[in-house]
């Protein structure tokens, strides 16, 4: 697969859950049928060992090779062509090793996470990504500060975007002036029309899509807008996500914004607080996402490897949401379909 065409092509790819059941095991038929969902729905790729899937899973590389081995497998099995992304943590030689095991399970690209650093300096980090670049096309990570991100200048960005490894970026500090870093960096980089930027920014999703950034770099004109997205908002609701793509790639090359496309937006914000637990700070944002599969019965249990639990009320605001707005969540498909991809 040429994976630095397909991201720059325009890509849904939902950041998939672990679903576990109520002894807190990986239930592994709930596992597959959200594979089947995404895949069912029309995603482009998926992205396994990211912070839906808890970080807390690379913890046990076993576990972790056998769910990375369950998507991939549901990927083969399925007509099209995905993108596979590992979601990678830890310092050099645990993230060198994942990302080895990624490749020969087949994985395409490596998303390059915080976590489990001992050092999250930008040194560190791009360190890290040229190593890690030796083994697998990567994608660079603003992760928001309040789910363990840090701020990164843009001289960090500039030397990220020098690596000939890196052929997306993933914004998603969930601000406008440090998105507006990342994308204006790249404006001025050699590399601006080789590296895809994804929204990560589940509070802006089709602002992110629908928002081209311009420099005269040369005596010429560039543009630059995130051709997709690799979200956890997309994890729900994920066959509304790709129609929601289809539309807004319309409109872009229409130069035309309609106020229907931004209605949407304001109401898929709505979706996502109930879902990402924003009025507590984000404390709840994994087993959200959690409970709407649980809700629609994809899963059985909104449990999480780590402490992360519902905060109280959150369960009752995302059955409000979902009632409100069934179109955005893939209601009517889910339950369609669910009994299928449970077999």
């Amino acid at each position: 697969m040429d994976v630095d065409a397909k991201l720059r092509s325009g890509v849904v790819i939902p950041a998939h859950p672990l679903a576990l059941d109520a002894n807190g095991a990986v239930d592994l038929p709930a596992q597959r049928a959200l594979t089947r969902y995404y895949l069912a729905a029309g995603a482009d790729g998926i992205a396994v060992g990211v912070h839906t899937t808890q970080f807390e899973l690379h913890h046990d590389r076993g576990l972790l090779a056998e769910v990375w081995r369950l998507a991939a497998q549901e990927a083969a099995a399925a007509d099209g062509e995905r993108v596979l992304v590992a979601g990678v943590t830890g310092d050099i030689r645990e993230a060198v090793a994942e990302a080895e095991l990624a490749r020969d399970l087949g994985y395409h690209a490596v998303l390059l996470c915080p976590w489990g650093m001992a050092e999250v300096s930008e040194s560190a980090l791009l360190e890290r990504a040229r190593a890690v670049g030796d083994v697998l096309p990567t994608i660079g990570f603003y992760l928001q500060e309040s789910v363990g991100g840090r701020h990164l200048g843009r001289k960090y960005w500039r030397a990220l975007f020098d690596l000939p490894s890196v052929v997306a970026v993933k914004t998603a500090p969930f601000d406008r002036y440090r998105t507006g870093d990342v994308v204006q960096t790249l404006l001025e980089h050699d590399r601006w029309a080789d590296v895809a930027v994804l929204t990560g920014n589940d509070d802006a999703i089709v602002h992110d899509l629908l928002t081209p950034y311009r420099r005269e770099v040369g005596g010429r004109q560039r543009e630059v807008r995130a051709t997709g997205g690799l979200l956890g908002q997309w994890a729900v609701g994920t066959r509304a996500a790709v129609s929601l793509l289809a539309r807004v790639r319309e409109a872009a090359a229409m130069g035309v914004a309609s106020f229907d496309l931004l209605a949407e937006a304001s109401a898929l914000v709505e979706v996502n607080a109930a879902v990402f637990d924003v009025a507590n700070g984000f404390a709840g944002c994994v087993p959200g996402v959690n409970e709407v599969l649980r809700q629609q019965g994809l899963i059985a249990t909104a449990r999480c490897l780590g402490p992360d639990v519902l905060t109280p009320g959150q369960a009752e605001l995302i059955a409000r949401v979902r009632r409100r707005y069934p179109g955005l969540l893939d209601e009517e498909f889910v339950a369609a379909h669910a009994a299928q991809w449970l077999e």
